[in-house]
């Protein structure tokens, strides 16, 4: 499934061929990563598979068929993994699956899982054949939880999330130091305003050139943005030198940094029902009954045209 199935087979698109994913596997995660003794479902994973995927304008609709077919076909299944996939509002046209794992061993479970499934249920193989030939390009990427750079990550509930901002940075080689220094910094000016726009960054491990770095802000309206574009101008004001100190990272740390915003497709995603029961009227929503035809009683007129 969304990251692990076997070569050109997995019922929502993303399963990576995970012999080769492995064979470049530091089993080392980042420093900074703590584990979990419990984690709460809507809490942000361990391990991420991020799955970018982009599809030709006229492959849109059939894909949108395909994807919802194969989260609904699994809904009734026992998979071995989540995905949620989000759809982008800024940048190019793509589709990202963002799938929540507990550790690399949780990934290899998995991956063997889903041989078994497709052999019994051959639909979902074909299902993913059909999104496979649609694709234009697609990228898997493997990044590992930095709790030392993200901020109040313990309150964010992915359950309650609409939309999620990513912001991608890449590195200059031997500057991971100064990009700790510039979030730590941030963290601090954030605490000191009580501001409630938690993120949680993520390392990649694999599938991109490193050193590379994903802080995701989970959002309930797009509202929120604005509340960012406030604080940071606040944070110019009342920082000085540290607002000063990080700017002066970015300009010398950073080769890369972009950041988009992408809407959680429900419909498309497979959630587990703990998860979805964070928000059951968005992730479970009841089918609306079909309005009732007017009868028209004996005798009455016909409308007038």
């Amino acid at each position: 499934m969304p990251g692990l199935d076997r070569p050109r087979k997995n019922p929502m698109r993303h399963c990576i061929a995970m012999a080769t994913a492995f064979s470049l596997i530091c089993v080392c995660g980042p420093a900074g990563h703590t584990k979990d003794p419990v984690r709460p479902e809507g809490a942000p994973p361990n391990l991420v598979v991020l799955v970018y995927q982009k599809f030709p304008f006229d492959k849109m609709a059939e894909r949108d068929k395909w994807e919802t077919a194969a989260a609904r076909a699994c809904a009734d299944l026992k998979v071995p993994n989540s995905w949620i996939v989000l759809e982008a509002v800024t940048g190019e046209p793509e589709v990202l699956s963002f799938d929540p794992f507990d550790s690399f061993a949780h990934v290899n479970q998995a991956f063997a899982e889903w041989g078994p499934i497709y052999a019994s249920h051959p639909e979902l193989g074909k299902l993913q054949a059909q999104i496979n030939s649609a694709l234009a390009s697609q990228r898997t990427v493997i990044a590992v939880r930095r709790d030392d750079l993200s901020y109040r990550a313990n309150r964010i509930d992915l359950a309650k999330a609409r939309f999620l901002r990513v912001l991608e940075v890449r590195l200059h080689p031997g500057h991971e130091v100064e990009l700790a220094e510039a979030f730590q910094k941030l963290s601090a000016a954030y605490e000191k305003t009580d501001s409630d726009l938690p993120w949680v960054v993520y390392q990649v491990n694999v599938g991109m050139p490193s050193p590379t770095f994903f802080a995701f802000v989970p959002m309930k309206t797009l509202g929120q943005n604005d509340d960012l574009l406030n604080q940071w101008e606040k944070l110019r004001q009342a920082e000085g030198e540290a607002a000063e100190r990080m700017q002066q990272i970015a300009r010398e740390a950073y080769a890369h940094t972009e950041s988009n915003l992408y809407f959680i497709s429900p419909e498309k995603s497979h959630v587990s029902k703990e998860f979805a029961a964070g928000d059951p009227e968005f992730w479970t929503p009841k089918p609306q009954a079909p309005a009732k035809p007017t009868v028209r009683k004996s005798g009455q007129s016909k409308p007038k045209q």
